[in-house]
Protein backbone atom coordinates (compact mmCIF):
# COMPACT_ATOMS: atom_id res chain seq x y z
CA UNK A 1 0.00 0.00 0.00
CA UNK A 2 1.13 3.77 -1.36
CA UNK A 3 2.21 5.60 1.93
CA UNK A 4 2.55 9.45 2.53
CA UNK A 5 2.87 12.26 4.38
CA UNK A 6 1.62 15.59 5.03
CA UNK A 7 3.74 18.39 7.02
CA UNK A 8 1.55 21.62 7.58
CA UNK A 9 -2.31 21.85 6.82
CA UNK A 10 -2.11 25.25 5.50
CA UNK A 11 -4.97 25.59 3.19
CA UNK A 12 -2.59 24.24 0.19
CA UNK A 13 -2.07 20.61 2.29
CA UNK A 14 -5.07 20.72 4.09
CA UNK A 15 -6.34 20.45 0.20
CA UNK A 16 -3.92 17.33 -0.25
CA UNK A 17 -4.59 15.91 2.76
CA UNK A 18 -8.18 15.39 2.39
CA UNK A 19 -8.08 14.14 -1.43
CA UNK A 20 -5.47 11.49 -0.12
CA UNK A 21 -7.94 10.59 2.64
CA UNK A 22 -10.13 9.01 -0.08
CA UNK A 23 -7.25 7.03 -1.31
CA UNK A 24 -6.78 3.24 -0.34
CA UNK A 25 -3.17 4.63 1.51
CA UNK A 26 -1.50 5.19 4.14
CA UNK A 27 -1.57 8.80 5.56
CA UNK A 28 1.42 10.46 7.73
CA UNK A 29 0.15 14.27 9.11
CA UNK A 30 2.40 15.87 11.43
CA UNK A 31 1.48 19.66 12.54
CA UNK A 32 2.00 21.85 15.41
CA UNK A 33 -1.88 23.09 15.83
CA UNK A 34 -3.62 20.62 18.03
CA UNK A 35 -6.83 21.06 16.75
CA UNK A 36 -5.67 20.20 12.91
CA UNK A 37 -4.23 16.84 14.78
CA UNK A 38 -7.60 16.34 16.60
CA UNK A 39 -9.59 17.00 13.55
CA UNK A 40 -8.23 14.29 11.38
CA UNK A 41 -6.32 11.82 13.45
CA UNK A 42 -9.31 9.57 12.58
CA UNK A 43 -8.77 9.51 9.17
CA UNK A 44 -5.17 8.89 8.67
CA UNK A 45 -2.62 6.09 9.65
CA UNK A 46 -0.75 8.31 12.18
CA UNK A 47 -1.41 11.43 12.93
CA UNK A 48 1.74 13.87 15.43
CA UNK A 49 1.69 16.87 17.02
CA UNK A 50 5.32 18.24 16.29
CA UNK A 51 7.43 21.00 14.62
CA UNK A 52 9.26 19.90 11.54
CA UNK A 53 12.13 22.60 12.18
CA UNK A 54 13.22 19.90 14.66
CA UNK A 55 15.58 17.45 12.35
CA UNK A 56 15.46 14.68 14.88
CA UNK A 57 11.54 14.72 14.82
CA UNK A 58 11.45 14.25 10.71
CA UNK A 59 13.82 11.49 10.77
CA UNK A 60 11.54 10.17 13.53
CA UNK A 61 8.27 10.16 12.22
CA UNK A 62 9.46 9.99 8.60
CA UNK A 63 10.34 6.28 7.06
CA UNK A 64 13.17 7.20 4.45
CA UNK A 65 11.16 4.78 2.44
CA UNK A 66 7.70 6.75 2.31
CA UNK A 67 6.30 6.85 -1.16
CA UNK A 68 6.20 10.74 -1.06
CA UNK A 69 5.87 13.76 1.17
CA UNK A 70 4.13 17.04 0.56
CA UNK A 71 5.29 19.94 2.44
CA UNK A 72 3.00 23.05 3.27
CA UNK A 73 4.12 24.71 6.25
CA UNK A 74 2.16 28.57 5.08
CA UNK A 75 4.11 31.26 5.02
CA UNK A 76 6.67 29.97 7.17
CA UNK A 77 9.92 30.00 4.19
CA UNK A 78 12.79 28.93 6.77
CA UNK A 79 10.66 26.08 8.20
CA UNK A 80 9.99 24.51 5.01
CA UNK A 81 13.37 24.74 3.33
CA UNK A 82 14.75 23.04 6.57
CA UNK A 83 12.38 20.48 6.46
CA UNK A 84 13.04 19.93 2.52
CA UNK A 85 16.50 19.51 3.26
CA UNK A 86 15.78 16.89 6.50
CA UNK A 87 13.82 15.03 3.64
CA UNK A 88 16.51 15.15 0.98
CA UNK A 89 19.07 14.01 3.36
CA UNK A 90 16.56 11.20 5.04
CA UNK A 91 16.33 9.68 0.98
CA UNK A 92 12.78 10.20 0.47
CA UNK A 93 12.14 9.61 -3.13
CA UNK A 94 9.31 12.27 -3.49
CA UNK A 95 9.23 15.90 -1.95
CA UNK A 96 6.72 18.25 -2.94
CA UNK A 97 6.87 21.94 -1.67
CA UNK A 98 4.23 24.69 -1.83
CA UNK A 99 6.65 28.20 -2.42
CA UNK A 100 5.80 31.40 -1.41
CA UNK A 101 8.01 33.31 -4.00
CA UNK A 102 10.11 32.21 -6.79
CA UNK A 103 13.26 33.25 -4.53
CA UNK A 104 11.73 31.00 -1.99
CA UNK A 105 10.86 28.08 -4.48
CA UNK A 106 14.82 28.31 -6.23
CA UNK A 107 16.25 27.49 -2.87
CA UNK A 108 13.72 24.49 -2.30
CA UNK A 109 14.30 22.62 -5.68
CA UNK A 110 18.35 23.23 -4.33
CA UNK A 111 17.53 22.02 -1.02
CA UNK A 112 16.34 18.60 -2.60
CA UNK A 113 12.58 19.44 -3.58
CA UNK A 114 11.20 17.69 -6.71
CA UNK A 115 8.13 19.02 -7.16
CA UNK A 116 7.76 23.01 -6.03
CA UNK A 117 4.34 24.30 -6.32
CA UNK A 118 2.89 27.83 -6.26
CA UNK A 119 -0.96 27.36 -5.46
CA UNK A 120 -1.63 30.97 -6.04
CA UNK A 121 -0.09 32.00 -8.98
CA UNK A 122 -1.23 28.83 -10.76
CA UNK A 123 -4.57 29.88 -9.77
CA UNK A 124 -4.50 33.36 -10.90
CA UNK A 125 -2.98 31.77 -13.89
CA UNK A 126 -5.95 29.55 -14.92
CA UNK A 127 -8.75 31.91 -14.01
CA UNK A 128 -6.93 34.93 -15.89
CA UNK A 129 -8.04 34.09 -19.39
CA UNK A 130 -11.70 33.51 -18.66
CA UNK A 131 -11.84 37.32 -17.57
CA UNK A 132 -10.60 37.94 -21.07
CA UNK A 133 -12.29 35.73 -23.30
CA UNK A 134 -16.09 35.07 -23.41
CA UNK A 135 -15.84 31.95 -25.23
CA UNK A 136 -13.32 30.28 -22.33
CA UNK A 137 -15.01 28.22 -19.96
CA UNK A 138 -12.45 26.20 -17.80
CA UNK A 139 -8.29 26.33 -18.82
CA UNK A 140 -5.64 24.44 -17.81
CA UNK A 141 -1.83 25.48 -18.15
CA UNK A 142 -0.48 21.91 -18.74
CA UNK A 143 3.56 22.30 -19.31
CA UNK A 144 5.75 24.01 -21.88
CA UNK A 145 3.08 26.82 -23.36
CA UNK A 146 0.94 23.95 -23.99
CA UNK A 147 -2.94 24.58 -22.21
CA UNK A 148 -6.46 22.47 -22.31
CA UNK A 149 -9.21 24.10 -22.51
CA UNK A 150 -13.00 24.54 -22.36
CA UNK A 151 -14.49 26.46 -24.77
CA UNK A 152 -17.50 27.43 -26.90
CA UNK A 153 -17.84 26.93 -30.86
CA UNK A 154 -16.42 30.26 -32.69
CA UNK A 155 -19.18 31.41 -34.91
CA UNK A 156 -16.74 31.30 -38.12
CA UNK A 157 -16.78 26.98 -37.63
CA UNK A 158 -20.52 26.93 -36.72
CA UNK A 159 -22.29 24.33 -38.89
CA UNK A 160 -18.83 22.58 -40.62
CA UNK A 161 -17.50 19.86 -39.79
CA UNK A 162 -14.06 18.86 -38.11
CA UNK A 163 -12.33 18.79 -41.25
CA UNK A 164 -13.97 21.31 -43.24
CA UNK A 165 -12.93 23.45 -40.55
CA UNK A 166 -9.20 22.76 -40.81
CA UNK A 167 -8.60 23.86 -37.02
CA UNK A 168 -5.54 22.22 -36.97
CA UNK A 169 -3.90 22.99 -39.67
CA UNK A 170 -5.06 26.49 -39.60
CA UNK A 171 -5.30 27.21 -35.99
CA UNK A 172 -2.64 24.95 -34.29
CA UNK A 173 -5.48 23.49 -32.29
CA UNK A 174 -6.16 19.60 -31.29
CA UNK A 175 -10.13 19.19 -30.56
CA UNK A 176 -10.54 16.40 -28.65
CA UNK A 177 -13.65 15.83 -27.71
CA UNK A 178 -17.12 17.73 -27.83
CA UNK A 179 -20.48 18.37 -25.82
CA UNK A 180 -23.68 18.77 -27.78
CA UNK A 181 -25.29 21.95 -26.95
CA UNK A 182 -23.08 22.24 -24.21
CA UNK A 183 -24.84 19.48 -22.39
CA UNK A 184 -24.39 15.73 -21.12
CA UNK A 185 -20.68 14.18 -20.90
CA UNK A 186 -17.79 14.44 -24.02
CA UNK A 187 -17.63 12.29 -26.62
CA UNK A 188 -15.84 11.92 -29.18
CA UNK A 189 -16.51 13.20 -33.02
CA UNK A 190 -18.16 11.25 -35.86
CA UNK A 191 -16.63 12.48 -39.10
CA UNK A 192 -19.79 13.87 -40.44
CA UNK A 193 -20.97 15.83 -37.09
CA UNK A 194 -21.18 19.69 -38.01
CA UNK A 195 -20.06 22.10 -35.31
CA UNK A 196 -22.83 24.37 -33.58
CA UNK A 197 -22.60 27.63 -32.08
CA UNK A 198 -23.76 26.24 -28.59
CA UNK A 199 -21.54 23.29 -28.62
CA UNK A 200 -18.64 22.86 -26.00
CA UNK A 201 -15.37 22.05 -26.96
CA UNK A 202 -12.15 20.41 -25.11
CA UNK A 203 -9.10 21.50 -27.07
CA UNK A 204 -5.42 21.39 -26.94
CA UNK A 205 -2.85 23.81 -28.20
CA UNK A 206 -0.22 26.19 -27.30
CA UNK A 207 -1.28 29.49 -25.07
CA UNK A 208 -0.85 31.52 -27.71
CA UNK A 209 -3.03 29.98 -30.13
CA UNK A 210 -6.31 29.22 -27.62
CA UNK A 211 -6.16 32.34 -27.00
CA UNK A 212 -5.91 33.37 -30.51
CA UNK A 213 -8.61 30.68 -31.53
CA UNK A 214 -11.51 32.15 -29.44
CA UNK A 215 -11.26 35.60 -30.56
CA UNK A 216 -9.27 37.41 -28.10
CA UNK A 217 -5.46 38.39 -28.03
CA UNK A 218 -4.24 37.68 -24.48
CA UNK A 219 -1.27 39.02 -24.75
CA UNK A 220 -1.74 42.55 -24.41
CA UNK A 221 -4.16 41.98 -21.34
CA UNK A 222 -2.33 38.92 -19.47
CA UNK A 223 0.36 41.41 -17.43
CA UNK A 224 -2.43 43.73 -16.03
CA UNK A 225 -5.16 40.77 -15.05
CA UNK A 226 -2.65 38.79 -13.57
CA UNK A 227 -0.94 41.64 -11.26
CA UNK A 228 -4.35 42.12 -10.02
CA UNK A 229 -4.60 38.47 -9.06
CA UNK A 230 -1.20 38.49 -7.99
CA UNK A 231 -2.04 41.06 -5.37
CA UNK A 232 -6.04 39.53 -4.28
CA UNK A 233 -3.86 36.21 -3.67
CA UNK A 234 -0.83 37.42 -2.44
CA UNK A 235 1.72 35.25 -5.29
CA UNK A 236 4.20 37.13 -5.97
CA UNK A 237 6.00 34.64 -8.25
CA UNK A 238 5.73 36.73 -11.82
CA UNK A 239 7.68 39.18 -12.70
CA UNK A 240 6.33 42.92 -11.96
Amino acid sequence: MKQYAVLGASPFGKRILEELILLDCEIILIDKDPEIIEFYKNDVTAAYIADVINRDTVTRLIPADIDAVVVDLGDKVEASILATQYLSKLGVGKIIVKAETDQHGEILSLVGADHVVFPNFEAAKRVTPLLVSELLFNYLPISGGLVMAETGVPESLSGKTLLESEVRRNKGINVVAFRRGGQGNYQFFKPEYRLQIDDMLLIVGREEDVTAFTGRDLADKKRGVSDVFRRLFGAVRGKP
